[in-house]
């Protein structure tokens, strides 16, 4: 990246490089990456006149050339966005999608429901992106968190604190291990992996190479990890205690019958903001 480029001129040609390098969105990356460099908006990169500096340009060409081999703009700047929420990322993280805001936004009405208070359980919790996210938005509740990843509740424990937000974490592989909650919880929110264990080589490099696997391996047909929850659940489950879970693609319907046959009652499917079903929504009635 040549010294001494105006911003606009140092995004149109990182744009064009990542663009030959095959990266999807290329312009959008660009123009993220120097947002953050110079700590200005997207929209404020064509009005800004002094030109980068040699460091600025220096590390600018660093990150163009690790987006360039399809390294996450996420994984570079070492951090997410998610709802209002600035989340720090590692290795044993997901990178939280806005696709999971839709289930913060089922969980939030389910909570509604209760008057905005209860007893939140959230498996696999990886960022904490939905724990913090309920705990921040409605403060009446107390919310738990689980994942079997030492690294990532690491993770989950300073986002929380850095977001202000109260949540109690255990390391646990879902349910073990948690008998102190056996008063039972309302609300059972979770993302499992849900990637059949025979298509993840054919995801995008963003997320082939660099989300980790675990967080990604549903098993065979991807529900496995469903099967576990309607399995294992029950006993940390109060009576009428709403069950919110993410699902992949076309699964929705596979994982409601799954609720059912397990002895939940199937609510139905929500949508994300791109209009595919994306939230299961069940509720225990044992």
């Amino acid at each position: 990246m040549p010294t001494g480029l105006r911003a606009r001129d140092a995004s149109r040609e990182a744009a064009l490089e990542l663009r030959r390098a095959g990266v999807p969105e290329p312009g959008a990356s660009a123009e993220v990456l120097l947002s953050e460099l110079l700590g200005v908006r997207r929209g404020e990169i064509p009005f800004h006149d002094p030109p980068l500096t040699d460091e600025q340009a220096r590390l600018y060409a660093a990150w163009i050339e690790r987006r360039a081999n399809r390294e996450p703009v996420q994984r570079i700047l070492g951090r997410a966005y998610f709802r209002n929420l600035v989340l720090q990322l590692n290795e044993e993280t997901l990178i939280p999608r806005p696709d999971t805001e839709s289930v913060v936004d089922v969980a939030l009405e389910c909570l509604d429901g209760r008057g905005g208070a209860g007893a939140v359980l959230d498996v696999g919790t990886g960022t904490g992106a939905i724990a913090i996210s309920i705990a921040q938005e409605r403060p009446r509740t107390t919310v738990y968190a689980t994942d079997l990843s030492a690294q990532a509740l690491e993770a989950a424990r300073r986002n929380a604190d850095q977001n202000g937000a109260s949540v109690s974490f255990h390391r646990a592989d879902l349910f073990d291990g948690l008998e102190f909650l056996q008063d039972g919880v309302d609300l059972l929110v979770s993302n499992p992996p849900y990637v059949e264990a025979g298509g993840i080589e054919e995801l995008a490099p963003e997320v082939r190479e660099w989300d980790p696997g675990v967080a990604l391996d549903g098993g065979p047909d991807g529900l496995l990890f469903y099967r576990r929850i309607f399995d294992e659940a029950p006993p940390l489950l109060r009576n009428g205690a709403d069950v919110v879970l993410e699902v992949g693609d076309g699964q929705g319907k596979a994982v409601l019958e799954l609720g059912g046959d397990a002895g939940f009652v199937p609510l139905g499917l929500r949508e994300d903001l791109a209009g595919t079903p994306r939230v299961a929504l069940l509720r225990w009635e044992g």
